[in-house]
């Protein structure tokens, strides 16, 4: 097992899996976007640009997507909680996803990365 999948493996159910199938989406979705780990989180690149990384906010009690360039877009659903480049989503693991909203803020996102 590699570092990435050891960090989700930290998880207990269903968070666990609940993220990696968001892992594994986000990643099919285009060939451009990769992962690496940094400061121990899995980030996600798009053509080796900073798009996302995933974490666990201790305030919320809950996983989020963080995103590059948060500040640059006005999506209500995106915390900016003091941060000057990114905002997150919060992710509820006792709800569906909202993958067409996440697919949409990864859209986005890329339209900023040169």
């Amino acid at each position: 097992m590699n570092p990435i999948q050891e960090y989700f493996f930290r998880f207990d159910e269903p968070a666990r899996s609940v993220l990696l199938f968001l892992r594994k989406k986000i990643l099919e979705s285009d060939e451009l976007i990769t992962e690496t780990l940094s400061f121990g989180l899995p980030f996600l690149k798009y053509k080796k640009k900073m798009l996302c990384y995933f974490y666990y906010s201790k305030q919320h009690q809950k996983h989020y997507l963080s995103f590059y360039h948060g500040d640059r877009m006005d999506h209500p659903e995106l915390l900016s909680e003091g941060r000057k480049k990114f905002k997150i989503l919060l992710l509820d693991m006792d709800e569906d996803l909202p993958m067409e909203l996440i697919f949409e803020i990864l859209k986005e996102v890329k339209t900023y990365t040169k």
